[in-house]
């Protein structure tokens, strides 16, 4: 289960390191190899490639009123690895598609993460914060 926030600057290249604590897990767990795709809320998320693998074949299976949506997660998705150093390539077209900056934040969300611009992701929570508590979390309490 992956969770936690971490900044990270991606280079000029658009690479980006992953933090030490989840690199580690994403060696053991699909040897690096991942991917990235892109969400209609303005994010990727970022998936080992065994859980992605599970992912597609159910979008693979949607039917075709929903083509458009297989069109945005399939259609986006790229495989990548982690090289030497532990980073992974963003590629130019994904980077564009969700408005990513130098200053990324990597979301822990259990099976896999959300890749926002930094910036971005501090509006979308203040917006959420802004439209109060859902009637779905009115029973939740820590």
């Amino acid at each position: 289960m992956f969770q936690g926030a971490s900044a990270i600057n991606l280079d000029a290249k658009g690479r980006m390191s992953i933090p030490a604590k989840h690199r580690d897990a994403l060696a053991i767990q699909c040897e690096g190899r991942l991917t990235l795709t892109k969400h209609p809320d303005g994010c990727l998320l970022f998936f080992p490639r065994p859980v992605w693998e599970s992912h597609r074949q159910q979008i693979a299976g949607w039917p075709m009123s929903a083509r458009a949506w297989q069109r945005i997660f399939l259609g986006n998705a790229v495989d990548v690895e982690l090289d030497s150093a532990g980073r992974v390539l963003i590629s130019p077209e994904l980077r564009n598609a969700v408005g990513l900056s130098r200053e990324v934040m990597m979301i822990g969300m259990g099976s896999h993460f959300e890749i926002w611009d930094a910036a971005k992701l501090a509006d979308k929570e203040q917006q959420a914060i802004d439209a109060g508590t859902p009637d779905v979390l009115s029973n939740f309490s820590f």
